[in-house]
């Protein structure tokens, strides 16, 4: 079973449109939704949770559709958006007993282990918390109940790098189990890159690729070479370029490289910008 399938997912704004979205999150991965602010990773993923009505297409959560069904997966379900929704009067152990009585399997032990690791005040005010502060207490919530699926919205986004980099290693702590899912967005690709199995670019509310992370850097290289070289490689094998007066440099297709230029690995977010580039 797949933790996400979405199917001609479609959505018309005011100025915006999310259009024919097909995804799929397989059970056990973690896939990393990349775009830059704007391109509908937000929007994509109110779509998902039902917080935002559908045009057209399917959504299902742990086989269940998104709709009819939502209720019986939302207690395997941790969301996490970009700020924190829990109200600022209170304080962390208050939440920790709100969180006691809404979640079956909520698990008081690992969520003050969560607290006591990211250095978290349980009596201070929630309104008192820096954004990083606010950020580190909606994961403990997220890791607390025994959740099979996690769907994080730029969550890391206001973590320093070291903090960042705990949550990192606690993603793929979370992931070892066979049966537990992550779908995390975000435009800070380094992120993504080192824990993502899946990779998926969003921009202007398409879907331009959606692929196995491995797989992108066996398909596809840099290279630098001369204007005329460039021009003579075959058009659909060329995924993005720039030209300047010292040549050329673009990502491409390994298989269509000549022998004579060289070929070096590509990083992923060099990828996504070249691709942007190609289709603006």
């Amino acid at each position: 079973m797949n933790a996400i399938e979405i199917k001609g997912l479609s959505k018309k704004l005011k100025d915006f449109q999310i259009d024919n979205l097909n995804l799929t999150l397989p059970s056990g991965c973690i896939t990393g939704l990349i775009g830059e602010n704007g391109a509908g990773k937000s929007t994509t993923i109110k779509l998902i949770l039902n917080l935002l009505f559908k045009d057209r297409g399917t959504v299902t959560l742990l086989g269940k559709d998104n709709v009819k069904e939502l209720d019986l997966v939302k207690e395997d379900i941790g969301v996490i958006f970009d700020e924190c929704s829990f109200p600022p009067d209170l304080n962390a152990r208050q939440i920790g007993k709100i969180m006691k009585g809404s979640y079956r399997q909520w698990d008081a032990e690992t969520y003050e282990n969560y607290l006591t690791q990211f250095e978290l005040s349980p009596k201070k005010s929630i309104k008192n918390y820096s954004r990083g502060m606010k950020m580190k207490l909606s994961f403990a919530v997220a890791l607390s109940h025994q959740a099979k699926l996690l769907i994080l919205d730029e969550a890391t986004s206001g973590l320093d790098p070291v903090v960042r980099d705990d949550i990192i290693d606690l993603l793929m702590e979370f992931t070892k189990e066979e049966d537990r899912s992550i779908l995390i967005s975000s435009h800070i690709v380094s992120d993504l890159e080192k824990i993502c199995d899946y990779i998926a670019f969003l921009h202007k509310g398409k879907l331009l690729l959606s692929e196995e992370k491995d797989k992108l850097y066996e398909q596809y290289g840099a290279i630098h070479c001369s204007e005329q070289q460039l021009s003579e490689l075959p058009p659909k094998s060329v995924i993005g370029k720039k030209v300047g007066s010292f040549g050329a440099e673009a990502i491409v297709l390994k298989t269509a490289v000549p022998e004579e230029i060289a070929c070096y690995p590509i990083d992923i977010e060099k990828l996504f910008i070249f691709m942007v580039k190609e289709h603006d």
